[in-house]
């Protein structure tokens, strides 16, 4: 006899596909949110970024959630206006907010150009970051809710960690083709790439609203809909605020996607920086990550989904963060192969705390107020993600402080000398092209050093730094003066820069010039949150033995 559905959630087919369409709203928003990770060398070479700017700019994701309590309007607002009007909202933000950001990056401002005394191109490029965030944030919220709406009583663990598959492609994307785009076009291509994805995103949450529609048209003509839940009302959140089970989930969600998501930032650097692996490769190890998850967490959710063990879940996936996070600190530990081993199980901790952790919530927490509290979580979370980044970029300026000064140094040595010999008629260059040209050939030049040099950098002093300076002039001018602009341009251009690099390499190796950022207080603070992480994944299990939650029982209804 064919079963009778009740509503269009009860269908396999429709309740799937509604997943995999409002799960492409979020894979751009993952794409973005590290299309700039890999390219961060380049915005120091070319746009004379050092690594409390990319703090600035990497924390601003968070400014509007945080301090004007974004975040929270989003959850109240979705619990009132419901998953339509919200999602659509929130895929326009990303959009509006991505645009902006790449406005600001192609931009030519004045040279010392400064708001509040941070570069004029930073504090714009983080104001559309953090329009993004905005939008992004009330989008994953949103995006949550409608899982659950659609999968409560049924596969809403594993829905959950597919909806968290589909979106972190995007981030594994990001690493695999962010610096290959950027040195084949321009520093900028991956923000464009990430402003169609963002059009994407809105196209398909479009579509998803169609879905929705139908699906409360069928709830309202079924046996469900005679089952209303109350309205959602603003004394509601005072009902969240004092569940004690609400801020372990809350905190133990900022401690360990803090220990997570930054480190995905810096991470390619990382790669670089101490263990010499190639700028084209680099992004490929954090990758492993995100692809690690990918696989993992719908597994993951369909555990507890079957077999419950959710507290239990969560404290596993803090103990992995606690190795992982300690191999990588140790400085002995410094072979390549070894990094992408520890991130690969890094993934497998990054899939099993939130393959839990998000359909805990609503056993904590009623329907009608799942909006707010998943609001108040992400809003708890993002002061994380503020703080952070921006303690990891001035952690590293304070502890390299002559790296980035040096980096500008060289690109400045090398322009000089190609705007003195490249500017003759016979070249036939504009300013513009002698200006990328250096920028291309001192990225690359500092690029093989970090990579391939292991030598004890030294302090240089400002007279130095001159006399190193004029050699490095010197020595591109007369590199230069040996190469025909007869033929090929594009050949033209790449033997320039293989030729400033043999060049101006061996000078700055023989000097010991400090290129190379040591991560290694940075890497601590992220052992220390993970630490903290285990410590409240054991108050919540104890809390829910106590209150029984059911945190430990499986999802699915028999």
């Amino acid at each position: 006899m064919e079963q009778i559905i009740n509503t269009l959630r009860d269908s396999k087919k429709a309740r799937w596909t509604a997943l995999i369409i409002v799960s492409l709203s979020m894979f751009g928003a993952y794409f973005f949110n590290y299309a700039l990770s890999p390219v961060k060398p380049m915005l120091e070479s070319i746009l004379g970024w050092n690594s409390s700017d990319f703090g600035i700019y990497t924390s601003s994701y968070t400014w509007f959630n945080v301090f004007l309590f974004m975040l929270i309007f989003s959850g109240i607002i979705l619990d009132k206006m419901g998953v339509r009007f919200t999602g659509l909202a929130a895929t326009s933000m990303m959009a509006i907010g991505t645009g902006l950001n790449y406005w600001a990056l192609i931009h030519v401002f004045p040279e010392g150009a400064l708001i509040f005394g941070i570069k004029t191109q930073v504090i714009i490029s983080a104001i559309g970051f953090g329009i993004f965030g905005v939008g992004t944030e009330a989008g994953g919220i949103t995006v949550s809710k409608a899982v659950v709406k659609w999968f409560k009583g049924r596969e809403m663990a594993l829905a959950m960690g597919m909806q968290m598959s589909i979106a972190r492609l995007g981030t594994a994307l990001a690493f695999f083709i962010a610096l290959p785009v950027a040195r084949t076009y321009s520093y900028s291509s991956p923000v464009l790439l990430a402003f169609v994805f963002m059009l994407i995103a809105l196209s398909a949450f479009i579509i998803y609203t169609f879905m929705d529609r139908k699906l409360d048209a069928s709830i309202a003509q079924s046996i469900d809909g005679n089952a209303k839940e109350d309205a959602f009302e603003l004394k509601d959140i005072l009902f969240i605020i004092k569940n004690r089970g609400f801020w372990y989930i809350a905190i133990l969600c900022v401690l360990f996607y803090s220990a997570v998501f930054p480190f995905l930032f810096y991470a390619t650097d990382l790669m670089i920086n101490k263990y010499h692996v190639s700028p084209n490769l680099a992004g490929s190890i954090p990758a492993l990550l995100p692809f690690g998850a990918i696989f993992l967490t719908p597994i993951f959710g369909t555990v507890y989904d079957k077999k419950g063990k959710g507290a239990t879940i969560m404290i596993i996936g803090s103990l992995i963060l606690i190795f992982v996070h300690s191999i990588l600190t140790i400085p002995i530990f410094n072979a390549w192969w070894l990094a992408a081993a520890v991130v690969i199980i890094l993934g497998m901790g990054f899939s099993l705390v939130p393959a839990a952790m998000w359909p805990s919530v609503p056993k904590i927490i009623p329907e009608k107020q799942l909006g707010t509290a998943y609001a108040v979580i992400f809003w708890i979370q993002n002061i994380g993600l503020w703080i952070i980044p921006l303690l990891l970029g001035i952690i590293l300026n304070s502890t390299n402080p002559d790296v980035t000064p040096n980096k500008i140094a060289v690109k400045e040595a090398v322009y000089s000398a190609y705007k003195q010999v490249l500017s003759e008629k016979s070249y036939n260059l504009s300013a513009k092209e002698i200006s990328q040209l250096a920028e291309k050939s001192s990225s690359r030049t500092i690029e093989l050093l970090v990579q391939n040099t292991t030598y004890e950098a030294v302090q240089i002093s400002t007279s130095e730094m001159e006399k190193l300076k004029s050699s490095i002039s010197l020595s591109t001018s007369g590199t230069l003066s040996e190469i025909s602009p007869v033929g090929n341009k594009e050949k033209f251009y790449q033997d320039i820069e293989i030729k400033t690099s043999e060049a101006i390499y061996p000078i700055i190796e023989k000097t010991r010039l400090n290129l190379r950022y040591n991560y290694f207080f940075d890497l601590v603070m992220f052992t220390s949150l993970s630490l903290l992480s285990l410590v409240f994944a054991f108050l919540l299990k104890a809390e829910d033995k106590k209150k029984g939650y059911g945190l430990e029982l499986p999802n699915i209804k028999k």
